[in-house]
């Protein structure tokens, strides 16, 4: 008879830590323009709506977290097909700001793209998981090259070059920790960085934003002026910070402070100390959540929780990275941070699935006996990535 599921209470802490700490600065960073704004109705309007989704995302991710992971290899097609129709749907609807980004649920609004980047992760898990034997080869390959190349165009057209960008390099990582060839890898990248170079010459204000991230590594000048008030809002909270909600440089100098750029407004009011906080909190997530997947039952849990790990911390600190000048501009949030409902209930309900297989992994009696997977019938483990020769 199996063991109980054992849940790795520590990983659910962290989480739950960045939840709240994003409740806290999402209020923080948008109580001044929803209460200057007539049509937001008082400063408490993007934390109300922020916490409706995070309960959505709390059900969510108790409901994944004791459902078995494994039951989602049937769910694969189902989810693919469901992520493509949602992200043709987007151009039906009006435009919001120029772009088609968004779906109307009522009185909601749900991000397609965003249900994109943890639908491929899975995607990837289960091809791998199945035809493992011939990741190494190219013709192995086309068949997830074809269908996440058709995700990515959908979402580039929408207009977003950052969410492909990110799957891009999600989705090359898990490939290589699957057994695909750098080689084929290195090749996919050469081709992928001309058509982004194109993507970015083909919109001004993408041009724009790069220009602008080149003239502030030079000097003053209007198109990086946005970036320029993002340095300064990190640089003037010195060691410990304003304090909670005294940044001044939210107040109308910051595009979307409680969005894209909430880590400057957290490292002015909470200083170097309280964005080192944050960002060891997303690197605890990521050594355990790949020690995890080094620790799952079988490859289909590796992949899956390798997937799911990458895509939350690669776009965090991509997010930083924006936010302090290391990366030119780019609207993408912070995950559990920033205010977004759809990018919070997918985070919430993905680190449900990454639960699941840390509970179903602490029952594993050899993995935990050698520190190293059962990998049993699906083939050899996973790269030196997660530890292994």
């Amino acid at each position: 008879m199996p063991r109980k599921k054992e849940s790795d209470f520590v990983l659910l802490t962290v989480i739950l830590c960045l939840v709240v700490g994003g409740l806290v600065m999402v209020f923080s960073a948008s109580a001044n323009l929803a209460d200057n704004t007539k049509r937001f109705g008082g400063p408490w309007f993007f934390l109300r709506k922020q916490i409706i989704w995070a309960a959505f995302g709390l059900a969510a991710m108790g409901y994944f977290s004791r459902r078995d992971y494994n039951r989602l290899k049937a769910a694969v097609w189902p989810v693919l097909i469901l992520t493509v129709l949602m992200l043709a749907g987007v151009f039906l609807a009006p435009a919001r700001e120029h772009v088609h980004r968004w779906l109307s649920l009522g009185r909601c609004t749900l991000q397609p793209s965003e249900f994109a980047k943890y639908a491929v992760a899975l995607f990837l898990a289960c091809y791998l998981d199945r035809n493992h034997s011939r990741a190494s080869a190219p013709w192995g390959l086309a068949v997830p090259a074809a269908v996440i190349s058709f995700i990515l165009i959908l979402i580039a057209l929408e207009p977003d070059l950052g969410t492909p960008i990110l799957i891009f390099m999600v989705s090359g990582l898990v490939i290589w920790i699957g057994g695909g060839k750098l080689t084929y890898l290195l090749a996919a990248a050469s081709l992928a960085l001309p058509l982004a170079a194109l993507e970015i010459i083909r919109h001004p204000y993408r041009l724009k934003r790069v220009l602008g991230y080149m003239a502030a590594m030079h000097g003053n000048s209007p198109a990086s002026r946005q970036l320029e008030k993002a340095i300064q809002a990190v640089g003037s909270g010195g060691w410990f910070g304003k304090g909670i909600g005294a940044s001044q440089l939210k107040l109308g100098y910051l595009p979307t402070p409680h969005t894209d750029f909430i880590f400057p407004v957290v490292c002015e009011e909470l200083g170097l100390f309280g964005a080192l906080v944050l960002l060891g909190g997303f690197a605890f997530l990521l050594v355990r959540g790949l020690r995890v997947a080094r620790a799952a039952p079988n490859l289909f849990g590796t992949l899956l929780a390798s997937g799911i790990t990458l895509t939350i911390c690669l776009q965090a600190y991509i997010n930083a990275c924006m936010s302090i000048g290391l990366l030119p501009t780019k609207g993408m949030p912070m995950p559990f941070i920033s205010y977004g409902g759809s990018s919070l209930l997918m985070v919430m309900a993905a680190a449900g699935v990454l639960l699941n297989i840390a509970g179903q992994s602490s029952i594993n009696a050899s993995y935990t006996a050698r520190g190293t997977p059962t990998m049993g019938k699906d083939g050899p483990g996973p790269r030196m990535l997660l530890g292994q020769k």
